[in-house]
């Protein structure tokens, strides 16, 4: 018979609460998948570690757990703050219980997690009707744009004198720049061809891309987890998601900094109202001075751009893109590091 000390392992991987076990000395002896995503560490770094190895702010719990640990009695630690990876704030209420063995097993529920799943939902039903939206009043332009065109193409035949055909030049020009405009306010177009891709490819494409048009002082730093099953998707569109966003984050550093690109995965996660067993997770993150708090709300909606020669629509497509596939763009800013995170599920095929 299988006993509960053997079976807890297996259990816990499929937790989406964050777990770990300390021995006697207040050590790390295991996390399960929903901690090393958490505190972005893996079991194997933290493996014998103490809890200021954790995250910043961990090691306040130390004299609760060796309480726990001299009395048997359990505790809980409500709304801990905490910083991952040295400033990357997270909240959680922690419970500490003693368990067999001399060992005390720590439960951390992320209170940020609520507000994040509402944040995601929203941001979903939000891409879904701007793009309802947008196709609409697309569809209404592109008819009168193409009579607009045609009608300049006419009169450029009926006309004699070359300065004057170099007006209607202008009017085709300008009718195309906007055809061109609306196209991608519509977005792809049929069903997209999907086959098994390596995340890896795609992102090794599109670095491959950005390095070529970035200046010699902006460094691309690659921190790839090779274990990421592959994924069903197409493969195009997922390049050019990523690259709408690299595009932004060389934009955004200008001649000097560094752009990141990370990738994890992580159990048990709920994108929008949605739960996966098993989801990718994709950080490019830039060291550029940030996006404004009251612009950070609205970059997803078309037409908003920070930049004079932008047109507000690489964002609103990545997003579409990647809601195609299942999944969500999401991003934090503040100045030295915005990260944009793409949660894409790894199992089955999704179309919305």
């Amino acid at each position: 018979m299988v006993t509960t000390r053997r079976l807890f392992p297996t259990l816990a991987e499929h937790l989406s609460t964050a777990i770990v076990v300390l021995d006697a000395d207040a050590r790390a002896c295991y996390l399960n998948p929903a901690a090393e995503a958490l505190f972005g560490v893996s079991a194997r770094q933290m493996s014998g570690q103490p809890l200021a190895h954790l995250a910043d702010g961990a090691d306040e719990l130390e004299p609760a757990v060796r309480q726990a640990l001299a009395t048997g009695i359990a505790y809980t630690d409500r709304e801990r703050r905490m910083y991952v990876h040295g400033h990357h704030a997270i909240t959680v209420d922690t419970n500490i219980t003693p368990i067999p063995g001399g060992e005390v097993l720590l439960e951390l529920a992320q209170l940020d997690r609520h507000l994040r799943i509402s944040r995601e939902q929203l941001l979903i039903t939000q891409n879904r009707t701007i793009r309802e939206v947008v196709r609409g009043l697309a569809h209404e332009i592109k008819n009168p744009l193409g009579g607009l065109r045609g009608a300049a193409q006419l009169l450029e035949r009926e006309l004699d004198r070359p300065e004057l055909k170099e007006y209607t030049q202008v009017i085709i020009d300008e009718a195309d720049r906007l055809q061109k405009l609306v196209d991608s306010l519509l977005g792809p177009n049929g069903r997209p061809k999907r086959r098994t891709v390596n995340i890896h490819e795609v992102l090794e494409r599109v670095r491959q891309l950005v390095q070529a048009e970035a200046p010699d002082g902006v460094r691309i730093v690659r921190d790839y987890d090779p274990s990421i099953p592959p994924l069903v998707a197409e493969p195009d569109q997922l390049i050019q998601a990523v690259l709408n966003i690299m595009r932004n984050a060389l934009q955004a550093l200008g001649h000097q900094g560094t752009i990141v690109l990370r990738t994890r995965t992580q159990r048990q996660f709920t994108i929008g109202d949605v739960t996966h067993k098993l989801v990718a997770r994709i950080d490019i993150v830039d060291s550029g001075p940030g996006i404004a708090p009251e612009v950070l709300d609205k970059i997803f909606f078309p037409m908003v751009t920070t930049r004079a020669d932008g047109n507000g629509m690489g964002l609103p497509i990545a997003q579409t893109l990647v809601n195609q596939h299942g999944g969500l763009i999401e991003c934090t800013s503040e100045p030295g590091e915005t990260v944009f995170t793409i949660w894409l599920p790894l199992e089955g095929e999704h179309e919305r």
